[in-house]
């Protein structure tokens, strides 16, 4: 049965929140594969802005050239891209973990990507592909839920029993597939194993055929900043393969790009 995402209280305006900036986010966020292309009102309404106080932040983002417009529909140009670059940018890890990736990739003849958690999400940091292997269209940037993938799960597992309950409460659990897990106390049961071995391997529970495992990136301190993952098609390698074959080598290569760090 699907839990429903809670929807978090609005923080009030102060010092410490700028609400017209918040607002041109939540702009900004309208925007997706699905709604590339918007009216004024379909931003308005994504965004839960009145019409004025959408097309003000929609004409700001267009001075500042994010956001293009033919008088009737508007467009994220690539210069949006430098708000996430900046992130990346700012993190010459990945630049130094690319090396790696692509040698695990070479060895294992599988795709390798990393990912950091945010609230209930995953979102790729990098992604080194063989061949199309989801239906998908995975990249940098891109999000998907993390009760339901192995690095959602590893990288939960690093957070204390507490908030591990609360993000996945605070998650849309749906059954993706016949084998997708929504229980929260079996989910709970889940992550709480990834901690113990410190590996998460999930079987065809975002897409059927779909199989990943994950192994930890940790700092210094080692707290877990991110996940690496190998991900597979059932029909070529099954779970107990990918295990017994592939693991040792992630866990290597994850070892070696926390090293990095």
């Amino acid at each position: 049965m699907a839990t429903h995402k809670k929807q978090p209280t609005a923080p009030t305006p102060g010092d410490s929140y700028v609400q017209s900036f918040a607002r041109g986010l939540q702009v900004i966020r309208s925007f997706s594969a699905s709604a590339a292309r918007q009216t004024l009102s379909e931003v308005a309404a994504a965004a839960g802005l009145t019409r004025a106080g959408a097309r003000r932040i929609l004409l700001t983002l267009q001075t500042l050239g994010y956001v293009d417009s033919d008088g009737k529909l508007f467009a994220l140009t690539p210069r949006i891209l430098d708000l996430g670059f900046a992130y990346l940018s700012s993190m010459p890890i990945w630049n130094r973990a690319e090396p790696v990736m692509e040698a695990l990739v070479q060895q294992v003849q599988e795709s390798c990507s990393a990912a950091v958690l945010d609230a209930t999400d995953i979102v790729y940091v990098m992604r080194v592909p063989t061949h199309k292997i989801m239906r998908i269209s995975l990249g940098v940037g891109s999000r998907l839920p993390a009760y339901c993938t192995s690095m959602g799960r590893l990288l939960l597992a690093d957070l204390d029993d507490e908030e591990v309950r609360a993000r996945l409460e605070a998650s849309t659990l749906e059954a993706l597939t016949r084998h997708t897990l929504t229980d929260i106390d079996t989910l709970f049961a889940k992550v709480v194993q990834a901690r113990r071995q410190r590996w998460c391997l999930v079987n065809q529970e975002l897409e059927e055929g779909l199989i990943s495992i994950a192994a930890p990136i940790v700092d210094r301190a080692g707290r877990m900043v991110a996940a690496l993952n190998i991900s597979g098609q059932a029909n070529r390698t099954s779970a107990k393969v990918m295990q017994e074959t592939m693991l040792p080598a992630l866990l290597a290569a994850a070892a070696e790009v926390s090293r990095l760090l």
